[in-house]
């Protein structure tokens, strides 16, 4: 008997067994925790320019399609496909909560040297960061754990979250009444107990965390405990663990801000005028996500299964309808002022709710998710930022480069993906090049935005993150061009 005669003998009788046998050809530790960190510090170093759920989303589908590339080398390209839209859209849901005086409690000037402000900061960085990610570890989890979920499925789960979400919002963000400083009890932007001589100028933020925290747990429940969906369940645990890049990004921003003293000698006083803490911060964060994310799948890849196809229960045309739906109220709520689209279009829950209904049971939404819906709001913030505030390019060049091209060169792949999948290759070769195309197409608008800090111009305060970005890029690019390139063993199963 041939041994892929043998293998595919243990598979039928002992999936244990065969799980052992495939584990042989499994990648090493290193290559998805070390590719899934630079996914992550390029994608959300990069968001720091774009922000909110949009923005969130690149790192998602860097790091959704690096692990699709390095875990899952016999995938079907739809289940690829459908793996890598769950993970980037979940990713985007965390930007509905507000953060930045959340930082500041560990590092406004009135607040350094305030040790309990400081910690209690801390405590709202991980908290926030780790419903963050927990959802994104739980969608990507979903989509590669082989259990096909229809979009009725996804829908009446979303509608049952959206009340999950208005219990956790009443009982934890609420009462927020600003004008007579009454705040929720749990409550992690600027507030009077930490400045109580502050006065209107203080201007605390409405937070949401609490609801986000209700809907991720219930979300968590039914998938990973009625549904028994292991993988999803165990993912989502990684995802939250990531979600501790946060307060360690801002550790070092925070302590810049509380030892200034120590940048102004020797060294430093070169080097502080180009460092953007901030930035690093997200760099940072975005490092140890990818981190965590890839070493929970690479410890739970016994748990994958990629290896059918899944069902396509939308029509083409009704796709179609959707994505023209949604990409016109994600434009208008993204560039305009309209405070209609902006209730009706912003929070994570609701932008991230037609998508995935569509990714669950559609053939296009997933590679258009992957590629162009996720570029669109990328393209235009780039546009609006330089052309229309900072007039540094004129409109014709600025919407041909920063827009029309990258629109169309990832509608083109997704539109060729489409209709020669099937002769096309695997999973893998898909995240191959979707990752290569996304990472220089992200890389590529972020340069701009950043004015182009070539390291032979003047250094800017850019430079440094820029040099880091082009090391990430540098990497995942190698990582397309050699991972999987060698003829793999005939396993004979289809579970890695």
């Amino acid at each position: 008997m041939s041994t892929p005669q043998l293998t595919r003998l243990m598979t039928a009788a002992d999936p244990a067994t065969a799980s052992v046998r495939l584990d042989a050809s499994a990648p090493p530790f290193w290559q998805p925790v070390l590719l899934a960190a630079l996914a992550g510090g390029l994608g959300w170093g990069i968001r720091g320019q774009y922000g909110h759920e949009t923005g969130a989303m690149i790192a998602g589908v860097l790091v959704s399609l690096v692990l699709v590339l390095v875990m899952c080398p016999r995938a079907s390209w739809l289940a690829a496909a459908r793996a890598v839209a769950f993970g980037t859209l979940a990713m985007g849901i965390g930007g509905s909560m507000t953060y930045g005086q959340t930082l500041g409690l560990t590092q406004a000037p009135e607040l350094v040297g305030h040790a309990a402000a400081w910690r209690w900061g801390m405590l709202g960085a991980g908290l926030k960061g780790a419903i963050w990610i927990g959802f994104a570890g739980l969608f990507l989890g979903l989509g590669l754990g082989g259990r096909h979920y229809s979009w009725r499925e996804i829908l009446l789960l979303w509608l049952g979250l959206g009340v999950f979400y208005g219990l956790g919002w009443w009982w934890l963000n609420q009462p927020f009444d600003p004008a007579n400083q009454i705040l929720p009890r749990l409550y992690f932007s600027s507030s009077w107990h930490w400045q109580p001589t502050a006065g209107p100028e203080l201007k605390p933020r409405p937070e949401v965390w609490g609801g986000l925290l209700f809907a991720l747990l219930a979300a968590w429940g039914w998938i990973g405990w009625v549904r028994r969906d292991r993988l999803a369940r165990n993912l989502a645990l990684w995802g939250m663990l990531g979600g501790l890049g946060f307060p360690l990004g801002q550790c070092l921003q925070s302590f810049h801000a509380w030892h200034r003293e120590m940048f102004q000698s020797g060294l430093w006083t070169q080097l502080d005028p180009l460092m953007n803490w901030w930035n690093w911060m997200e760099t940072t964060f975005g490092l140890v996500l990818g981190t965590c994310l890839g070493c929970g799948l690479w410890l739970n890849r016994r748990l994958i299964r990629m290896d059918t196809e899944p069902p396509v229960t939308i029509k083409a045309p009704v796709e179609w309808v959707l994505v023209i739906v949604h990409v016109t109220l994600l434009i208008i709520g993204e560039f305009t002022g309209l405070a209609w689209a902006n209730a009706l279009y912003d929070p994570g829950l609701i932008i991230a709710f037609l998508p995935l209904v569509a990714v669950a049971g559609g053939r296009w939404w997933p590679l258009l998710v992957a590629l162009p819906v996720t570029v669109i709001p990328i393209a235009g913030k780039t546009i609006l930022r330089l052309v229309y505030e900072e007039r540094v390019i004129g409109w014709a060049a600025g919407w041909l480069w920063y827009g029309v091209l990258p629109v169309a060169v990832t509608l083109a792949a997704a539109l060729w993906w489409g209709r020669h999948a099937r002769n096309a290759g695997t999973g893998r070769t898909f995240a191959r090049h979707a990752l290569l195309l996304n990472t220089w197409c992200y890389f590529g608008l972020n340069f701009a935005f950043f004015h182009y800090p070539w390291v032979w111009t003047k250094w800017t305060a850019r430079t440094p993150n820029a040099i880091v970005y082009t090391l990430c890029a540098v990497g995942l690019t190698v990582a397309c061009l050699t991972i999987g390139k060698r003829r793999q063993p005939d396993s004979g199963a289809a579970t890695m």
